[in-house]
């Protein structure tokens, strides 16, 4: 793994919520014709000791519920947080609240995988968990010796859940979610007495998007101000212009050169010294040349284009030929499936170090993401396995890895006032303005070098924005993709960076 600091910024982690209503008859059925008003939170707590960090640390692990009702103090959402804090309880020390992204996908990712007490052990080496047993571990790399960690699933994930009746426009969205998440933050804070306790926010893919509306709420309001130490953001998308071409847009095509490439040096289809080298000279060659090219449009000269396809064909290992057909405009559905069409293999679109075989070798996209068939069973087996057992929820329902219920109602406006996605949906202002106001507050940004969903140079393009103090973000790299915590190296070193991160407040 590699590691590039540029700067230091806060870090964002990830809220674990699950759910289950305590009714008297607790059956999916039931709760689903049940009256919000019969729901009385239930909380499980366990008392445990792990080493983390190479340091014994005895501390408490509980699963609750959390009720947030609306005007008219109806219940109107069930979200579940599963914190574990050390005991006996410190108030002077940070603590770590976490979340993942979708919208739509629960904490299960990195609570199972990357920061809790417990992880699911899958392969390391970009092969597929296979079939059951998934062993759940002791996890040393949990931040547990330097943070208690707090993971939220927010509305609609994991175990959380709205109640019969409310509308789903009042928590699915930019703006609705954040406020959900904001006052679950406030009342743990205000329930565990830890309002002068260093504070960290941060998430993943979707969850570093919600960590900038989040702090927004937090630190935005005059009345309910809650000051944060850092925001951690783990494969970042901020910038939503920078995420999949439409035409026009040349933008998402010069932030994913640099994938295509560190993705081609992987599988042996470019050559470089280093997945670092490699990743520089198309980072250069993406924001001048190819960039120039493609803002040229059909101004463009025949020996300019010539130059520019040339060296894209060195850099992605995509042959001329293809290139010109594509119009030097390469998706990266495309590229999933071109990049290794000679050997019958596509890569993954969460981390292109998985290959996956599709039903033929002819057609222009892949069947489905290898890098996500890869590792789902394992980590829905955990959660489950986890939360049932290990610390005693109770509940009929599923946990939500991955709710399309949320992602299907979500309000992309930044207004929150019911209006399809911005033109230009960019929140990396709102992490701007919270780093203006606040002179302590810093952000680390963590990437993988083989991640298609959220690319690395998409991030470093959205957090090297006028108004974002750049002495004050870390960027660090990682040798895997979207999760870079599934590779074993990239956990641990992930784990001593953000140690490194929270001890330099």
């Amino acid at each position: 793994m590699t590691s590039r600091i540029l700067s230091a910024l806060s870090a964002p982690l990830i809220l674990c919520l699950a759910h289950n209503p305590a009714l008297a008859d607790d059956h999916v059925g039931e709760e689903a014709k049940t009256s919000a008003a019969t729901i009385k939170p239930q909380i499980k707590s366990r008392n445990l000791a792990g080493t983390f960090g190479g340091v014994r640390v005895p501390y408490t692990a509980t699963i609750g519920e959390t009720i947030l009702k609306g005007e008219d103090g109806t219940q109107e959402a069930v979200i579940v947080t599963t914190s574990y804090v050390k005991t006996p309880r410190d108030s002077s020390r940070p603590v770590f609240f976490i979340y993942n992204g979708g919208p739509g996908s629960g904490s299960v990712w990195l609570q199972m995988g990357a920061f809790g007490p417990k992880r699911v052990a899958i392969p390391s080496d970009a092969r597929d968990d296979g079939a059951p047993p998934y062993p759940l571990v002791n996890n040393p790399d949990s931040l547990l010796d330097v943070a208690d960690l707090v993971f939220i699933d927010p509305p609609g994930t994991g175990f959380s859940y709205l109640t019969q009746g409310t509308d789903k426009k009042k928590y699915y969205g930019l703006r609705q979610d954040a406020r959900a998440v904001a006052e679950v933050i406030r009342r743990w804070i205000n329930d565990n007495g830890r309002w002068s306790s260093p504070k960290y926010l941060g998430g993943e893919s979707y969850g570093t998007t919600r960590t900038a509306m989040v702090v927004d709420e937090l630190e935005g309001s005059t009345y309910n101000d809650v000051g944060l130490n850092g925001l951690i953001l783990i494969s970042t998308i901020l910038d939503f212009a920078a995420r999949e071409p439409t035409q026009g847009n040349e933008l998402a095509y010069v932030v994913t050169l640099p994938n295509m490439a560190a993705a081609a040096f992987f599988h042996g289809k470019a050559q470089a010294n280093s997945v670092e080298e490699i990743a520089e000279e198309a980072r250069q060659f993406a924001i001048g040349p190819f960039a120039t090219a493609l803002l040229k449009g059909q101004d463009l000269p025949d020996d300019e284009r010539a130059m520019v396809r040339e060296r894209m064909a060195e850099l992605t290992g995509l042959s001329e030929e293809y290139l010109e057909r594509a119009n030097l405009r390469v998706t990266s559905q495309r590229f999933y499936k071109e990049l290794l069409r000679d050997r019958g293999l596509t890569i993954g679109r969460l981390d292109a170090r998985y290959t996956g075989r599709d039903y033929d070798n002819a057609g222009e996209f892949y069947d489905n993401d290898p890098s996500f068939y890869g590792i789902d069973a394992g980590y829905t087996a955990a959660v489950n396995q986890w939360a049932r057992e290990g610390l005693g929820f109770e509940t009929d329902r599923e946990y939500n890895s991955i709710g399309s219920e949320p992602g299907a109602n979500w309000d992309w406006s930044l207004g929150g006032s019911g209006w399809q996605r911005n033109a230009y949906l960019n929140v990396a202002p709102f992490i701007g303005k919270a780093m203006r106001q606040n002179s302590g507050l810093r952000v680390f940004n963590a990437q993988g070098w083989y991640d298609f969903a959220t690319p690395f140079f998409g991030a470093e393009y959205s957090l090297n924005r006028m108004g974002i103090p750049q002495d004050r973000v870390t960027y660090a790299y990682y040798d895997a993709g979207h999760m870079m915590y599934v590779r074993d190296e990239d956990r641990r070193q992930l784990s001593e960076d953000l140690r490194a991160f929270i001890r330099a407040r």
